[in-house]
């Protein structure tokens, strides 16, 4: 459903709809005469307990990932200046692929209830021109057909132990080119992610900028063609004219692709090749196609260096951006919290909060609450967040037994 707005005399009204993976919610603000003051009503529509959704890891293990988080640390380079790599890395220089087995051991442990968790790497085996650049061409491990918890939990073990039988090493461990948008693609044509009944979403994480698109659109060497394999343009010539080239267009195309099919996508860059420049720019791309940006209400919620779009309460950098392995852990943290819902929780922007509780009020399937300690209170900066038994009330709900919040508030001007 598109925002609609219309407008008439002192009425405006606005509403929209987000298809959650807890459910639908609907927002609808009318303000009314007199002028004096306006009463925003504000409504939420909530089924805290909806079916688990599906959440198809899609890996980058391409060659990039066994160099070092950080290349800048002294302890990364070898006496003759070369960077280490994979199993030659020291313990304080660890690499891309070992911090991401780290971070995937705490995500996967702690949150494996979260969703029906599968697993797709890539690139796959197929070479093209000579080169490890086919995309991926079937799954290491299938979603769980099953909601039952423990069943989730032992399938999320099974995911991570597939994770940590690819090695450190320069021999057996990560290797090819990063072939995205075929990729995307791949899963994307899975039955069993395009279901009526759960949301849908592949969780992309890559170190690199994509490429390894050989109908890319742009070739190289020329001004065209963003060279991914080397400062030199002229890297990205001969087999390599469109394989090296970024594969940006490609790559937002088929994350569009999936959104068509009611597939979103969560992008994370790990990475510094993902933090800005060509990669900034593609990923953030990629996630504003993917449905599943990074939503703030205030810069503080973005993070450092980044700020927030209060308009469209998006941050600027779309995506989940991390540069080891703690802050990978943090963003899975984020985006666990973001599925497990906050269905007790009815987020205010920054003019909605009225300047005491006592002029708002709360009702709950058409019954009325002042704010205390059992019904309701105002988290600042947030919203209105239900407590004690009106918030297991709501928790208790379900998509054939919802429960309908509304939130009234005058504001005087």
């Amino acid at each position: 459903m598109c925002p609609r707005l219309n407008t008439s005399g002192a009425l405006a009204s606005f509403l929209v709809c987000a298809a959650l993976a807890a459910g639908c919610q609907t927002y609808d603000f009318e303000p009314v005469p007199p002028a004096a003051i306006s009463t925003p009503r504000l409504e939420k529509t909530v089924a805290a307990r909806g079916d688990t959704p599906n959440l198809m890891l899609l890996v980058d293990t391409s060659g990039s990932m066994l160099e070092p988080m950080n290349p800048a640390n002294p302890s990364c380079r070898s006496s003759l200046g070369l960077i280490c790599l994979g199993e030659g890395c020291p313990a304080d220089c660890p690499t891309r692929w070992k911090s991401l087995q780290g971070a995937m051991d705490s995500f996967l442990s702690t949150h494996g209830t979260v969703a029906r968790i599968g697993l797709a790497t890539y690139p796959g085996s197929q070479l093209v021109r000579g080169t490890q650049c086919g995309g991926t061409e079937s799954l290491t491990l299938d979603l769980l057909a099953d909601d039952d918890p423990a069943a989730l939990r032992a399938h999320a073990q099974a995911v991570n132990a597939e994770l940590h039988k690819i090695p450190n090493d320069t021999r057996t461990g990560p290797t090819g080119g990063t072939p995205t948008s075929a990729s995307l693609l791949f899963v994307g044509s899975l039955p069993q992610l395009q279901t009526d009944e759960r949301t849908d979403f592949v969780l992309l994480l890559t170190d690199g900028v994509p490429n390894c698109n050989e109908s890319n659109a742009t070739s190289g060497p020329s001004t065209a063609c963003r060279c991914t394999l080397s400062e030199d343009p002229d890297a990205c010539s001969g087999d390599f004219e469109r394989l090296g080239c970024l594969d940006q267009d490609g790559s937002v195309a088929a994350v569009r692709a999936l959104r068509g099919k009611d597939i979103q996508t969560i992008v994370i860059g790990f990475g510094a090749e993902t933090a800005s420049g060509p990669g900034f720019e593609v990923l953030n791309a990629m996630a504003e196609a993917g449905g599943f940006a990074r939503k703030c209400q205030t810069d503080a919620s973005c993070g450092a260096g980044d700020t927030c779009d209060t308009a469209l309460g998006l941050c600027r950098r779309r995506y989940y951006q991390a540069g080891n392995q703690d802050e990978l852990a943090a963003a899975l943290q984020q985006i666990s919290e973001r599925f497990e819902g906050k269905p007790c929780l009815i987020e205010l922007a920054p003019d909605q909060f009225p300047p005491s509780p006592s002029l708002a009020r709360v009702y709950v399937d058409g019954e009325g609450y002042s704010a205390g300690d059992d019904t309701w209170q105002l988290k600042q900066g947030v919203g209105v967040e239900l407590v004690g038994s009106l918030c297991k009330r709501v928790e208790s709900t379900s998509p054939s037994h919802p429960a309908r919040i509304e939130v009234r508030i005058v504001i005087p001007h």
